[in-house]
C-alpha cells in the first residue's frame, strides 16, 4: 500500500521485508492484524514481543475512537499477557461494589454487594475508557516494534488458491502470511470469505453511551466509594421500556459512563429510541441524583454481539484467523457482561497459533486448526459454551416489564406505613404474583435454571 508505505517512513520505521509478486514490488508481513481494538492490538502485541513483522490496520483515526463498550474490563486475560499492567495501564476505578436493579418508572430494587474480595489480583475488574485504553494498548504494541496505521480503511481480502494472502485498500495491497481479523461484531471480510453469516436483528444489539464529567470527589461520595475504587451498575426494565435489553452505569475517575444496550430486533416493541432509552434511564429517580451537575463529554454508539455461544462462526481459514467481537466473543448474563477479556484472550490465542504455525512454515486452515483446539481448552468457549442457553433467558419479555412491576408492587406494600391494616404478606406477594401468572413464572424460572 502506498498509503501504508508513506505512513511507515512518516514514522520513521522500515519496511522489513520487501517481495517481487508478480512482476511488483509490495509490501510484505508476517502477519497482517485488521482491527485495533483489544483483540486485534493484544495479537499484534504478542507477534511483535516474539520478533515477529506485524502491521495492524485500523480505520479509526486511532485505536479505540469507534469503541463504546460500557467501560468493565476484567483484568485476568490481560494480566497473562501483560503482568503488572494495572500499574502503568489508564485504567479508571478497581471495581469492589456491584450493583443489580430491577426498576419501574418510579422506582427499583437494587441488590448491592461491596466486598475488598472484588478487588483481589486473582479476580480484579476495572472500568475504563475505551478511547484512552485502547490507545495505550496499541502504543505498547509499536513498542514492541509491531506497526499501527491507523485512518486506513481494509476493503477487502487478497486472495489466491482458495488461501487468504494479504488485504487491500482501494487499489493498493499489502502481503502476510496470516492475516488476523478483529474487525468487530460486523466483519464484512469475515463475511465475505464465507466464514461468517450476514448478522440477524435478534443476534445484536445496539449499544448507546454517554460519558459524564464531574469530579473525583463527587463521584467517590455519591457512589460510597473511595477514590481509587469504583462501583459497576446494570439495569433492568424500565429504562428500555420493556424491549429487551438493560442499561449500565460505570464509575470512572471523574466521570461516569452510562447507557443501554437493546436488542436490534424487539427495539419496535417499546416506541422508544435507544437514544431516548438512554435519557429514560438518566431520568430514573435513582439515577438521576447521582449524575446532577454533570457535563456530557462523550457520545458513543456501536453494534454489540448478544447470542453468545449461538453466533460464533467460523474461526479458521487458509492463511486467516477471527478473533474477538468478530468472533462473537461476547457473553451478556443480565448480572454481568464480559467481552474485553475474551478480546484480549482470543487475540493472545491467534498470535500463540500463528507463532507456531511460523515455526512449521504451514498456514494452512489445517495448521491454523490449533487456534479452535486452544479456544476449546481455554475459558472463552468453556465459559461460551456453559451459558450457551442464557440468550434466551433474556429474550424472556417478562424480565423487561412484568418481573420489575410484580417487584414494585410486594415492596411498596411491604415497606409503605398509611395507617391502614396490615395485609398478609404471602396473600400479598401471591395476588402480585397471580397479574403475571403463576405457570409463567414457573416456566422461567426452570428456564433460567437451565440456563445456568
Amino acid at each position: 500500500m502506498k498509503r501504508l508505505a508513506r505512513d511507515l517512513q512518516i514514522k520513521g520505521i522500515e519496511i522489513l521485508r520487501k517481495e517481487k509478486v508478480e512482476g511488483m514490488s509490495e509490501e510484505r508481513f508476517d502477519v497482517i492484524v485488521v482491527g485495533g481494538g483489544l483483540a486485534g492490538t493484544a495479537a499484534a502485541y504478542r507477534l511483535a514481543k516474539a520478533g515477529l513483522s506485524c502491521c495492524l490496520i485500523e480505520r479509526g483515526q486511532s485505536c479505540g475512537s469507534k469503541n463504546m463498550t460500557g467501560g468493565r474490563l476484567y483484568g485476568h486475560s490481560l494480566e497473562k499477557l501483560m503482568p503488572g499492567f494495572a500499574e502503568r495501564a489508564p485504567i479508571e476505578r478497581k471495581i469492589t461494589k456491584e450493583r443489580i436493579s430491577m426498576a419501574t418508572r418510579r422506582g427499583a430494587m437494587t441488590l448491592d454487594y461491596t466486598s475488598k474480595k472484588l478487588g483481589l489480583e486473582s479476580c480484579a475488574s476495572y472500568t475504563v475508557l475505551r478511547s484512552k485504553f485502547d490507545k495505550w494498548m496499541a502504543d505498547e504494541a509499536e513498542k514492541a516494534g509491531a506497526m499501527i496505521i491507523t485512518g486506513v480503511r481494509v476493503d477487502d481480502l487478497v486472495v489466491k488458491g482458495g488461501k487468504v494472502i494479504g488485504v487491500k485498500s482501494g487499489d493498493e495491497e499489502a502481503y502476510a502470511d496470516v492475516v488476523i481479523l478483529a474487525d468487530g461484531v460486523n466483519s464484512l471480510l469475515a463475511q465475505k470469505l464465507g466464514m461468517k453469516k450476514e448478522l440477524l436483528p435478534s443476534q445484536v444489539a445496539v449499544g448507546a453511551k454517554e460519558v459524564i464529567k464531574l469530579d473525583t470527589k463527587t463521584v467517590s461520595d455519591r457512589f460510597g466509594v473511595t477514590d481509587d475504587e469504583g462501583a459497576g451498575w446494570l439495569f433492568d426494565g424500565d429504562c428500555t421500556g420493556g424491549s429487551i435489553g438493560g442499561g449500565f452505569l460505570y464509575t470512572n475517575k471523574d466521570s461516569v459512563s452510562i447507557g443501554v444496550v437493546a436488542t436490534v430486533s424487539d427495539i419496535e416493541r417499546s416506541g422508544l429510541t435507544v437514544v431516548e432509552m438512554v435519557d429514560r434511564l438518566k431520568e430514573h429517580p435513582v439515577v438521576k441524583p447521582l449524575i446532577a451537575g454533570g457535563k456530557l463529554i462523550e457520545y458513543s454508539a456501536h453494534l454489540v454481539p448478544e447470542a453468545g455461544y449461538r453466533m460464533v462462526p467460523e474461526l479458521v481459514g487458509d492463511g486467516v484467523l477471527v478473533t474477538g467481537d468478530a468472533a462473537g466473543f461476547v457473553m451478556n448474563l443480565g448480572f454481568m457482561v464480559r467481552g474485553m477479556d475474551f478480546a484480549i484472550e482470543s487475540g493472545r490465542l491467534a498470535a500463540e497459533t500463528v507463532l507456531r504455525a511460523k515455526k512449521k512454515r504451514d498456514f494452512s486452515a489445517e495448521s491454523l486448526s490449533i487456534y479452535k483446539k486452544a479456544l476449546d481448552r481455554n475459558f472463552i468457549m468453556r465459559d461460551l459454551k456453559h451459558y450457551r442457553r442464557f440468550p434466551q433467558v433474556m429474550e424472556i419479555r417478562r424480565l423487561f416489564r412484568e418481573y420489575p412491576a410484580m417487584i414494585d408492587e410486594v415492596l411498596d406494600n411491604l415497606f409503605r406505613v398509611d395507617g391502614r391494616p396490615p395485609e398478609n404478606i404471602a396473600k400479598m406477594a401471591m395476588r402480585a404474583a397471580n397479574r403475571v401468572g403463576v405457570f409463567h413464572i414457573a416456566e422461567d424460572f426452570w428456564k433460567a435454571v437451565r440456563a445456568l
